[in-house]
């Protein structure tokens, strides 16, 4: 080399050893910090797919962590609910030994009264106690908020909504339309009489059987026997048997009190009908000696799609819309052509179980108020009327009417804590389980684009150890090589 002003291998040493350098303070710092991204310069594109990753890795932890809480929201107030449900069998049993009128003292029945009082009031201060983080589960707080035509007036017996998904916006609603196609029906049979007199023939009394969904009974009519007679000897039975009879012109006509297909009268000829029991019905053509006929459920559309009818109670159970609709029979509303139109304003428990925010990953459940002035339905009753001075109290009223709505409460507050148990299992559940699968896989897609591998790097530190080191001394060398010029000047 004999210029000395440009030293070009020591310019292409330093560049080399400083690009050296670099790779060893990455490859350190990487090894150091666990990812292989610490800044957007380390890999662009894979800097924006994994902080996106991250995002959704919140989102999941957040979803997971909501999934819990409502499962442990829908825990408690299962529980308070099957304390209820434990009441009202005491009750139960305490209506069924007043029934006993023959075996019981006034004094037991007036202690079996205060009993069922302070049950009552107990399930009244459950249902207004049982909170979670202050708010009150079992008061009706999280029951859904109806306007329009839902009431008695407009033909519903009794409205449940179970599940409805409401929109974020102020003043969002649920319009919910029931239209009946067909009506429901009670089973009926026609006993035939000869000018509104049992006739036959002269020959003596005629024995028949009728049965419904309650039980059945023998009925012997001696000839000449009223119509009107017939029909308040039946009528004596009614509620054991689950039919009334009343008068069709000089005829006896016998429904069945239920409507629905689990509904049947059956009336058939015992004994001595010389003349011939004349039972019809509106699809046998002529009379018959036995005959049973089964009421109709009806066919109803809520909102557009086809309910799952029993008898006058009708079904939707979709995702984020489950309602029932229980019609009243001898409303108008129980005819081909019907429709009523209500809304759902408001209420019910919503829960976040997606790691978005939106209306699909939300889900609601309506918690209806379980205190003793609701338990039970508009039609037979409900349970507050078991207090003292009710008309289904245990010291002086009607106890089939008790027994009645001892039913139907029991029946929806089992109904109330299955929905409760299939939310938590079926959807909570369901959903931890998958959302957790779903963390794995995107923490797994996230450490494979941001976290360091660690054995690539130690081997890549090695390197670059290495050349640093060379490049070290190539730059010591590139720069004394300049001073081989001054043995030129020696000589």
């Amino acid at each position: 080399m004999s210029r000395i002003n440009s030293n070009v291998p020591s310019m292409i040493a330093q560049r080399v050893n400083s690009m050296n350098n670099r790779a060893l303070s990455g490859t350190l710092e990487r090894l150091s910090t666990g990812f292989r991204i610490n800044r957007g310069a380390d890999d662009p594109a894979g800097l924006i797919i994994s902080e996106n990753l991250r995002g959704e890795i919140k989102g999941i932890n957040a979803a997971i962590g909501n999934a819990q809480r409502a499962e442990q929201v829908m825990n408690i107030a299962e529980g308070g609910l099957q304390e209820i449900s434990n009441m009202l069998i005491e009750v139960q049993s305490l209506v069924g030994q007043t029934a006993n009128e023959a075996g019981i003292s006034a004094e037991e029945r007036d202690a079996n009264q205060l009993q069922v009082d302070a049950i009552l009031s107990t399930i009244d201060r459950i249902a207004n106690s049982v909170s979670f983080q202050g708010t009150k589960l079992l008061n009706g707080n999280y029951d859904y908020t109806l306007s329009g035509g839902y009431t008695a007036a407009s033909g519903f017996g009794d409205v449940s909504i179970n599940s409805v998904k409401l929109s974020d916006n102020p003043g969002s609603f649920r319009e919910v339309t029931v239209t009946v196609n067909e009506s429901a029906q009670t089973a009926r049979v026609g006993l035939l009489l000869s000018a509104g007199v049992l006739e036959n023939g002269g020959s003596g009394s005629v024995t028949f059987e009728v049965a419904g969904a309650r039980g059945s009974q023998q009925f012997s009519f001696a000839s000449g026997t009223t119509a009107a007679t017939m029909r308040d000897a039946i009528n004596a039975f009614t509620e054991a048997l689950g039919v009334s009879a009343s008068l069709s012109g000089t005829n006896v006509r016998i429904d069945s009190t239920g409507f629905g297909s689990d509904a049947f009268v059956r009336t058939r000829e015992i004994a001595n009908a010389n003349a011939g029991t004349n039972f019809v019905t509106n699809t046998v053509g002529g009379a018959v000696e036995d005959v049973k006929t089964n009421g109709r459920n009806a066919t109803v559309n809520i909102n557009g799609v086809v309910a799952v009818a029993r008898g006058l109670t009708a079904r939707v159970a979709l995702d984020g819309f489950d309602v029932q609709v229980s019609l009243i029979g001898n409303n108008a509303i129980n005819s081909a052509g019907q429709s009523r139109t209500f809304n759902v304003t408001g209420g019910g428990a919503d829960f976040n179980l997606a790691p978005d925010v939106n209306l699909a990953g939300k889900v609601s459940l309506g918690v209806e108020t379980v205190t003793s002035a609701n338990l039970g339905n508009s039609i037979t009753g409900y349970l507050s009327e078991l207090k003292s001075g009710g008309s289904a109290n245990v010291q002086n009223g009607n106890l089939t009417k008790a027994q009645e709505i001892l039913d139907a409460a029991t029946k929806q507050l089992s109904s109330l804590r299955g929905r409760i148990g299939s939310f938590t299992k079926n959807v909570v559940g369901s959903t931890i389980n998958s959302l957790g699968v779903a963390l794995e896989n995107t923490v797994a897609a996230e450490s494979a684009i941001r976290d360091t591998d660690f054995a690539a790097e130690t081997a890549s530190m090695t390197r670059n150890q290495i050349l640093v080191q060379a490049s070290t001394q190539a730059l010591a060398l590139s720069n004394s090589a300049p001073q081989a010029v001054l043995s030129l000047m020696r000589g």
